[in-house]
């Protein structure tokens, strides 16, 4: 189930979307305050929504509404270098001992079609990485089990500001600003993901392929991931989880090739979608 959170008419709305078009849960008799408190309800919500829905004709076509982000999260964390390629082309000669994470705020969040505002960075960059949304309170949880606190899956574009992210040890300045954090279009459920580490991802920028990589090469798996973060702190639902980039960002590049204004850059992610958004001043 593709589950988005869209606006039409001046409404925002949440639905499913049905091949090209989108059903709207509340004019389904299904509906919810926002996607936070959708997923915190987890299956008994999904067997509502698909009882709702079943047999249903889209109310609107796709091109018809505006996507938004398909949620605001509670906690917004990203794993770095966590690909082996990555760490080479960063200047990094070994695997890292632990895994390494930093808070993206979640005031970065962004539109899966909205501009990218490059704001004061001179070197702004793009990170194409599978975003995991957590659907069940985990703490403690191990890798064996991990899988079953995940809701779905999105895509997410890390942007980075390269010269901010160095002015502290977490790179949180960095890779916080606003609008670079686009994700979506919208949230796959984990039962139309069997294995996350099987997914092939891309970025081109301006339609030229700069990352072109699977999730299979992450160092770190989705489960070992929240297996490591559980053991510090409770995930809860609705807390998204960035797993890291492949090669082929601007900084990595000899001479680095940063964003400038009017690049397109498009995230894709098979068997989830496509965001695709603008740089603008």
């Amino acid at each position: 189930m593709k589950l988005a959170r869209f606006e039409t008419g001046g409404r925002t709305a949440l639905g499913v979307v049905v091949d090209d078009g989108v059903i709207d849960l509340a004019a389904a008799g299904c509906d919810w305050p926002d996607m936070l408190a959708l997923i915190a309800k987890g299956e008994t919500a999904l067997a509502n929504i698909r009882a709702a829905t079943k047999g249903a004709a889209p109310h609107h076509a796709l091109a018809d509404v505006r996507l938004l982000a398909p949620l605001r999260p509670g906690k917004y964390m990203a794993i770095g270098m966590n690909y082996a390629k990555h760490l080479a082309e960063m200047g990094h000669a070994e695997r890292p001992e632990h895994q390494y994470w930093f808070n993206k705020q979640t005031t970065c969040i962004n539109g899966p079609y909205d501009p990218i505002v490059r704001g004061v960075t001179g070197k702004l960059d793009y990170e194409v990485e599978l975003g995991v949304v957590i659907g069940r309170k985990a703490k403690g949880v191990k890798a064996a089990n991990a899988i079953d606190h995940v809701f779905g899956y999105l895509v997410a574009n890390d942007v980075s500001a390269r010269d901010w992210q160095r002015h502290s040890p977490t790179f949180t300045m960095g890779k916080s600003f606003d609008t670079h954090g686009p994700i979506g279009p919208w949230i796959v459920t984990a039962d139309e993901i069997p294995d996350p580490q099987a997914l092939s991802l891309r970025c081109l920028v301006n339609g030229e392929v700069r990352q072109d990589s699977t999730t299979a090469g992450m160092l770190f798996g989705v489960a070992e991931q929240i297996e490591y973060l559980s053991t510090a702190f409770t995930l809860e639902p609705g807390d998204l989880l960035a797993t890291g980039t492949p090669e082929g960002v601007g900084a990595g590049m000899d001479p680095p090739k940063f964003l400038q204004p009017s690049d397109v850059v498009r995230c894709e992610i098979d068997g989830i979608g496509a965001i695709e958004n603008r740089v603008t001043e």
